[in-house]
């Protein structure tokens, strides 16, 4: 999922690399933040060096959301760059070159950003009123059918609508009390799902109905909508571990059944190659790891780590470039993926995604209270061990006279045996 959003204003700058974290909605798989300068980003709070145009937003909510993920308490500065970018109705766009002006008819809002930026800002804390704000406006937008599209009054699609479960969810608010027309968001994301039926894309979501109303199998949309038919939001942890995932129809498919039906089709897809591909305009296919990483953290809240442990070793090896290249919002989701799956994010596949996070950016204020005191404990534990009145030498010492002691009475022993 290429940051799991596709947008069509950002597709238009989104043509040159492959995989790289891309904004919102229904955009291609580059960044226009990782190909394109602009100034002073750091300085103003913002992470990433790129041009913040279609992306600002996405990827300052993805990092903030992943350092408190790792137990990393962001920047004030940071923090307040994202609630700077909020128009008054509650909303937000990819970018606002000027915060103090208001927002009007021509500022670009969307669900996307707006969803992200409720969950970055509901796990820093403090903010509850631009939370309520943004959840508010997020409310007023849905569709008839209880789902949202990326703009208002567009159709909903699978990825926003999951993008806005996850707000919901991480905000303590239940999506299914949360209705349109006597529709709940989750009666939208079902109906994107494909039947097992189907001869291609068995248990995939689709993004949208094509033009004909046809479901088309979507891997950016599937790992996207398993999350949101779970529940769950850009952060989640592993679950239950679970005998394999295979496609089953019922009549009325639950949210887990049709969360295992895209457990199934994204498995399939990753089994050869251990990574989703991507392709644009007529070149080859290539590696998306965006999807892939997206894809793993989907398949370990479905059904337990080990469900994601192929693509977790391919990203592993091979994702470090690609997230050098694409900026702050490719980090977090190497750090989603890792936290979904239990893994280290400070050694992942040898890298510290937090402390190369951490650069993109203004530095951060430090360690979580949890975290600082997880490492005070484990500090005394090991002073602990050290705390002898005679010092870790002593046993050393002590070690050596024992082993001498031991080599002079088999010496011994060996003498008297002698004829």
């Amino acid at each position: 999922m290429n940051v799991r959003r596709r947008s069509s204003v950002a597709a238009l700058a989104a043509t040159a690399v492959i995989g790289v974290a891309a904004a919102p909605a229904v955009a291609a798989d580059p960044s226009p933040s990782a190909t394109t300068s602009a100034p002073s980003t750091a300085a103003s709070g913002l992470y990433g060096s790129g041009d913040p145009q279609f992306d600002g937003v996405w990827r300052q909510s993805l990092a903030l959301l992943a350092q408190d993920t790792a137990g990393v308490v962001p920047s004030s500065k940071a923090v307040k760059w994202l609630t700077d970018q909020q128009c008054d109705d509650g909303s937000f766009a990819p970018f606002r070159a000027d915060p103090a002006k208001a927002c009007d008819a021509e500022t670009m809002v969307d669900t996307n950003n707006t969803a992200a930026a409720v969950q970055a800002l509901w796990a820093v804390g403090g903010h509850g009123d631009v939370v309520d704000d943004a959840l508010g406006w997020l409310k007023s937008v849905q569709n008839e059918d209880g789902g949202w599209g990326y703009s208002p009054g567009t159709p909903s699609d699978a990825n926003s609508t999951s993008v806005v479960i996850g707000a919901l969810t991480a905000t303590e608010t239940d999506p299914e009390g949360v209705e349109k027309n006597g529709k709940s968001p989750y009666d939208a994301l079902l109906a994107l799902a494909l039947p097992c039926a189907e001869d291609k894309g068995a248990g995939a979501f689709a993004f949208q109905p094509d033009k004909d109303g046809k479901l088309l199998a979507n891997a950016d949309a599937t790992a996207a909508g398993l999350l949101g038919a779970l529940g769950k939001g850009l952060v989640t942890e592993a679950g239950e571990k679970t005998d394999a995932a295979s496609c089953a129809d019922t009549d009325e498919p639950t949210r887990e059944q049709a969360a295992a039906n895209a457990a199934a089709y994204l498995t399939d897809a990753l089994a050869k190659d251990g990574h989703l591909k991507s392709a644009l305009g007529g070149s080859p296919d290539q590696p998306d790891y965006g999807n892939t990483a997206d894809a793993v953290a989907a398949l370990a809240a479905q059904g337990g780590a080990d469900r994601a442990a192929g693509p977790l070793a391919w990203l592993k090896k091979n994702a470090g470039q690609w997230a050098e290249e694409s900026g702050p919002a490719a980090y977090a989701q190497l750090i989603f993926a890792a936290h979904a799956t239990g893994t280290d994010p400070r050694d992942f596949g040898g890298a510290d995604l937090v402390e190369q996070l951490n650069a993109t950016g203004p530095a951060p204020q430090g360690a979580k209270a949890s975290d600082k005191a997880s490492h005070e404990s484990k500090g005394e534990e090991d002073e602990k061990k050290d705390d002898s009145p005679f010092g870790v030498w002593w046993y050393v010492g002590v070690c050596l006279v024992f082993g001498i002691g031991i080599g002079f009475l088999i010496s011994n022993r060996g003498k008297k045996q002698q004829p």
